[in-house]
Parts: structure tokens; C-alpha cells; sequence
């Protein structure tokens, strides 16, 4: 497991601490009740906080990669794939798809690989 740095964590009714400052998630025992459900001690305050949240939700957004991450992640992989099989692709047939179908495979793959190597 590791803990997602930077990343703003739901404790509940409005309340968000930063992952990487959480230092220990405790699960409330005693007076536990709607709105009381862990304690959440956080890096340079003495006192915990109170999350509404119980602590194994916490706990997996607290390592838990963000979608946007995830998704970015995927998108990238899909456009390598596809850098992969277009240079499969011959001449006679990019043009061919160029002139015929109006589908330019060589200006999609500089596209390509334009956005991977930003």
C-alpha cells in the first residue's frame, strides 16, 4: 500500500485533509454514532480529527490512486497500442485510407506521438 501524495481525502460533512499528513486512522469506539465514526490524526496537530467516515473508507481513498490518474494512465496505454499498429500499416494502404476514406494515418500517428512525449 501506498499512500497517494497531495491528494485531498473525504472525511465527511465537509471536512478533506491532504493524504500524505495522515499519520494514524483510528476507528472511534466509545460514543461511535452518526458522525463519529474515526478518528484521524493528522501531521502538526496534537488533536485528532473527527471523520464521519468509517476508517477502511478512509483508509482506501487514502491509497487509492485517483480516477483522473487511473484514467489518464489507460488513455496513455490505448494510444501506445495504437502507435503499435499503425506503424504495422503499409504505405499502399495509409494511402489508400488517406485518399479514399479521407482518413490521414500519418498526421494521426505524429499526433500520437505528440501527446505521448508531452
Amino acid at each position: 500500500m501506498k499512500v497517494q501524495s497531495s491528494v485531498l481525502v473525504h472525511l465527511g460533512y465537509g471536512k478533506y485533509v491532504r493524504s500524505d499528513r495522515v499519520t494514524a486512522v483510528v476507528p472511534i469506539e466509545e460514543e461511535r454514532g452518526p458522525g463519529r465514526r474515526t478518528w484521524v490524526h493528522v501531521e502538526g496537530q496534537t488533536n485528532p480529527l473527527v471523520a464521519s467516515r468509517a476508517e477502511d473508507s478512509i483508509v482506501r481513498d487514502l491509497v487509492q490512486e485517483p480516477h483522473e490518474v487511473t484514467q489518464s494512465r489507460q488513455q496513455q496505454e490505448i494510444l501506445q497500442d495504437l502507435l503499435i499498429d499503425l506503424a504495422n500499416i503499409n504505405a499502399t494502404v495509409r494511402r489508400i485510407n488517406r485518399d479514399e476514406g479521407g482518413l490521414d494515418l500519418d498526421r494521426l500517428e505524429r499526433r500520437i506521438r505528440q501527446i505521448l512525449e508531452a
